[in-house]
């Protein structure tokens, strides 16, 4: 018998997650910041982007090879594995269309369809091997190029997904197609990125005045 059984406690519930959000206008400004003049500065703009207009799980970006960004019909679609094995296609956004037609066509990678969509760069000479990057190379170039945008340094690849859905909402999406962009499984999980609630609540409390 478990003598703790009968003990009530206090029931916890989160109605917001703890990734930071990006705050308006710092997205763009950190992709403006990206140099371009070599093929590593091309990388990096492309994969923010990515995750700028598709939510996606920075592992999942990661994984992408050239093949898995293709055309149909007029516009392009990415090809994300997620995790269990499951595949989604997004349509992809006519900006980040043009960060990737310009980066695979100077790179010569669009010639390469077998090859990673955004491979790792031969130490700093801003050429590109075929090695895939890892998340955590990814999670450090996120970092220096904060640094050179003089954001702050607390935003991770997560940020973007809290950032995208916020501002899927606010721009009058609904949280079931915002559900299926994140690829989640129940809307509860999509909501815990939702941080409409946060704005709402810093112009209420500037409603206090003395």
């Amino acid at each position: 018998m478990n003598p703790a059984r009968e003990v009530k406690t206090e029931r916890f519930s989160r109605t917001e997650g703890k990734t930071p959000a990006f705050v308006e206008g710092e997205v763009q400004r950190l992709l403006n910041a990206v140099e371009t003049s070599t093929h590593a500065g091309l990388r990096d703009r492309a994969l923010l982007g990515v995750l700028a207009y598709t939510f996606a799980r920075i592992g999942a970006v990661v994984n992408l090879k050239v093949e898995d960004y293709y055309p149909s019909g007029k516009r392009f679609l990415l090809r994300f594995k997620e995790k269990g094995g499951k595949e989604k296609e997004l349509p992809v956004h006519h900006k980040l269309e043009e960060l990737l037609h310009e980066y695979l066509k100077t790179t010569g990678l669009g010639n390469e369809p077998g090859s990673p969509l955004f491979p790792a760069a031969w130490g700093k000479t801003g050429k590109l091997s075929r090695r895939p990057l890892v998340r955590t190379d990814a999670a450090d170039m996120l970092k220096r190029r904060l640094k050179q945008a003089g954001l702050p340094a607390h935003y991770s690849p997560h940020s973007f997904r809290a950032t995208g859905i916020t501002n899927f909402l606010e721009n009058d999406g609904t949280l079931e197609a915002a559900q299926r962009i994140a690829g989640h499984a129940d809307s509860r999980t999509t909501k815990l990125y939702d941080r409409r609630g946060q704005k709402v609540l810093l112009e209420d409390m500037e409603r206090i005045r003395y």
